[in-house]
């Protein structure tokens, strides 16, 4: 058995897949090594089957409100066991269709913990106690990120739970649920819960929810949510948690003093770090912060031919930027020039501002790309900021979507596109134009060039981007 390769990476999620099957269209031989299911926590624990509840919740809440089309199901309701099996589903076909490509393109996969020695050796333990030896001309490290707790008392007890337990769990019909953290993976699992009809309640550190978004944005969507009866408790400091015959208690401090909520069961949402423990033997000088390996920006770790790109570097922690990144290093191991980028820097400013995509998959959705106007402005750039507000979107009246506008920041002198939010259905499908727009630069009028088909969320792109343009002087 060969155990030689051009390339050997170590994590099979987003960041290791991806470059997997970039290297293989290159002619290099790879092996792709993963402890778990290959797909890593986005298709496995993660990503997909978050959406897959949110869209299965998500249906369940537009049937019981179906009256408002003239529809009527009086009998509506879920299995939440069936629920769990159709999530199960769509990671199966997920991992089945990565597979699948492996075959074809010849990429070796293995199951079991690497641990990388000297001499670019990996040591493999397999499930039964046994190891086998691989070696790599290069090798790329995408092991990810695992969820961080609370070292609060309590944190522990049953009942308290990460997503990717949730995730991974035969299911539980909670009719009350406490969710600490008003981030990303916080906010999804607080919907999809309201939607099949529980008690929600959010508690986050920070004076307002998804901290790194617009304002404007965090505050409509907390009002959003406060309208569909979730509770929401905004700086507040989560200091332990107990459990009864009722479920758990979470005491917290906020502004009105110290506080408890009781539920059936509590999510701890706070943050992800990056999953390195045990990866290194003591011999490999890798240098490292806190855990995240760090990287120059070409994604070269401190001993040659090692490279490093997703969470466990301690960036952005978003599956796309990690596939991103592969793709990258995998072009600059074979001397081409790379066909992605995750920063540009704009024609009017010094400094590169970042063109990844984020997207949160709340109703309404969020998308959002490039500077915000607040951080535009603390930049002390001069800009246009065009809005429009979606209630006049003839797309969201015939879909009773309630809530959301988009934002979109032009430079004041050189007309180009320095950041752009979005807030209402189909938001993150509609990002991608404007990341699009960001990434080539594209003026105003550049973007009023093209026709948006109606009635579409879409067009009201347009409708913003002609907003940001009204004080302009022809």
């Amino acid at each position: 058995m060969n155990n030689k390769f051009d390339l050997l990476i170590i994590g099979a999620g987003p960041g290791g897949y991806v470059a997997a099957k970039k290297a293989a269209k290159l002619g290099m031989s790879v092996v792709i090594i993963e402890k778990g299911p290959i797909g890593g926590t986005c298709i496995n624990r993660g990503c997909i089957p978050m959406k897959a509840l949110l869209r299965a919740s998500t249906l369940y809440r537009e049937i019981l409100g179906c009256g408002k089309y003239g529809l009527y199901a009086d009998d509506a309701g879920y299995d939440l066991q069936d629920m769990i099996e159709y999530k199960n589903q769509a990671t199966r076909e997920m991992r089945e269709n990565l597979e699948e490509e492996f075959k074809e393109l010849g990429i070796q996969s293995v199951q079991g913990t690497a641990t990388v020695m000297s001499g670019k050796q990996v040591r493999v333990t397999f499930e039964d106690g046994s190891s086998s030896f691989y070696f790599g001309n290069k090798i790329l490290i995408a092991t990810g990120s695992k969820e961080r707790r609370l070292d609060i008392p309590g944190a522990d007890l049953p009942g308290v739970m990460t997503s990717e337990a949730l995730m991974t769990s035969g299911g539980n019909k909670y009719h009350s649920l406490i969710v600490l953290g008003g981030g990303v993976t916080g906010l999804e699992t607080a919907t999809v819960f309201r939607n099949l009809g529980a008690k929600v309640t959010i508690i986050e550190v920070s004076d307002h929810l998804i901290p790194r978004i617009d304002s404007e944005f965090s505050d409509e969507l907390e009002r959003l949510m406060r309208a569909h009866g979730v509770e929401i408790y905004k700086g507040s400091m989560s200091e332990r948690i107990t459990r009864d015959e009722e479920g758990v208690c979470c005491e917290f401090v906020c502004a009105e003093g110290t506080k408890r909520v009781h539920a059936e069961a509590l999510l701890m949402s706070v943050g992800r770090i990056p999953n390195t423990d045990g990866l290194f033997a003591p011999e490999v000088p890798i240098k490292m912060d806190h855990g995240k390996i760090l990287v120059d920006e070409f994604f070269r770790t401190s001993v040659p031919g090692i490279y490093a790109v997703g969470d466990v570097t301690g960036g952005i922690q978003l599956a796309h930027v990690a596939s991103a990144q592969g793709t990258y290093v995998v072009e600059k191991m074979n001397d081409l020039t790379p066909s992605v980028i995750v920063s540009m820097v704009p024609s009017c400013l010094f400094t590169p501002i970042s063109i990844v995509p984020s997207c949160l998959y709340t109703e309404p959705e969020i998308a959002s790309v490039g500077l915000t106007e607040t951080q535009a402005r603390e930049k002390g750039v001069q800009i246009r900021v065009g809005r429009y507000d979606m209630k006049g979107n003839g797309q969201q009246i015939i879909s009773r979507e309630t809530g959301g506008f988009i934002k979109v920041i032009f430079a004041a002198n050189s007309d180009v596109l320095l950041g752009a939010q979005i807030m209402c259905a189909r938001a993150t499908d509609m990002i991608g134009e404007l990341a699009t727009a960001l990434a080539n630069g594209l003026t105003s009028t550049q973007l009023m060039y093209a026709m948006r088909a109606h009635p579409t969320f879409n067009e009201a792109i347009s409708c913003a981007v002609e907003n940001s343009r009204d004080n302009i002087k022809e």
